[in-house]
């Protein structure tokens, strides 16, 4: 595919779901696997968050676009503990904080930052071997140490549903993690303040978007195959 032809379709693809987008949800632009090249492209059509899965990949294309002053990165994929300290150094959003250890490891290591780091608790509201994340019992468990972790802005949650639900059991466990988080915030916490619901992908968003999501993950619904990019 050519480059103009590409740059045409991306276009045309980000002006119909800003069309069908409320103006409180940010999207995400997932970039994982997606070249620097398109990630500028993406720029010049105005996106300005992405996000990224692994840590090596989003270093390099943070390198080569270190001319774009306002872009926002965002890490959506697994996170190792020993892999924390460079995860601050180039991400302003974690979605992907999945266990208490990772959150107090994060808390340790930005005790010397001036901005608290913002990050997503990954809770999984139904059993599914395949994700990583606190199941809800676990999270509200967790929740007093969790809000000991006072160097870090504990600002949303983020769910992702197991792949292959009927479109009822999808909205079901987004709507599920919207009364998880509202449920958190009728206690007096005080460094757990969950205003962001990230969840929603290509195939399930507009769901997502219903539900209250206010952070959605587009990857192939923007960029195409990845063999285009």
């Amino acid at each position: 595919m050519s480059s103009s032809l590409w740059v045409e379709q991306f276009s045309e693809r980000l002006q119909h779901i800003h069309q069908t987008l409320p103006s409180t949800v940010k999207l995400i632009a997932v970039s994982k696997q997606v070249s620097a090249a398109a990630i500028r492209t993406a720029y010049e059509l105005g996106i300005r968050d992405f996000g990224e899965s692994r840590i090596q990949e989003a270093a390099e294309k943070q390198i080569e676009l270190a001319d774009l002053p306002d872009l926002t990165w965002h890490l959506i994929g697994h996170l190792q503990t020993n892999k924390a300290a460079k995860a601050l150094e180039l991400f302003d959003w974690i979605h992907s904080v999945d266990s208490l250890k990772l959150a107090q490891r994060l808390d340790q290591l930005a005790t010397q930052r001036l901005q608290p780091p913002k990050i997503c608790l990954q809770v999984k509201i139904r059993t599914d071997p395949n994700k990583y994340g606190w199941t809800v019992s676990e999270l509200l468990e967790h929740l007093p140490d969790l809000d000991r972790c006072s160097h870090l802005d504990i600002a949303g949650l983020m769910a992702i549903p197991p792949y292959g639900l009927p479109e009822t059991e999808t909205r079901a466990v987004f709507e599920q993690t919207r009364q998880l988080a509202e449920q958190i915030q009728q206690q007096p916490w005080n460094h757990i303040r969950l205003r962001e619901l990230s969840m929603g992908m290509s195939d399930d968003y507009p769901l997502a978007v219903q539900a209250g999501a206010t952070m959605i993950r587009l990857g192939r619904t923007l960029f195409g195959s990845r063999e285009t990019t």
